[in-house]
């Protein structure tokens, strides 16, 4: 998010963003609540009720527990996709190789490979 642009738009962009952002977490929050209130108590013996602040930190708690602490989403994934870049020919097939019935997912190679597939198809039912 660029907050230092050119005069007081900015400033203001900024600032909605941030009140928008506020007010997103403080709804949520409170679903968060309604729903716990509404759901547990009556299924599970022993279960309280919770408050504003508590949803906040059962939100918070879930975060960490289930979404880490980096920021953004998926890095990995990038991290991952330039490493397969840079890999040589013979690296990527021996890589596809220990994947086995996987090897084509999601690769260009897929497309022959269902284009063959289709063309087996096609003979197969011409010499029925």
């Amino acid at each position: 998010m660029k907050c230092a642009t050119e005069g007081s738009d900015g400033a203001s962009r900024c600032i909605k963003i941030g009140l928008l952002a506020v007010a997103g977490i403080g709804a949520v929050s409170w679903i968060v609540m309604q729903l716990w209130n509404a759901l547990l108590p009556d299924l599970f013996a022993g279960v309280a009720r919770i408050g504003y602040w508590q949803a906040v930190g059962v939100l918070l708690l879930s975060r960490i527990l289930f979404g880490g602490l980096r920021g953004g989403c998926h890095g990995h994934w990038r991290e991952r996709q330039a490493h397969g870049e840079s890999l040589t020919p013979e690296e990527r097939q021996q890589l596809k190789g220990r994947f086995g019935r996987w090897a084509n997912c999601g690769s260009s190679d897929k497309a022959e490979a269902s284009g063959n597939g289709g063309d087996t198809g096609d003979k197969s039912s011409s010499n029925a």
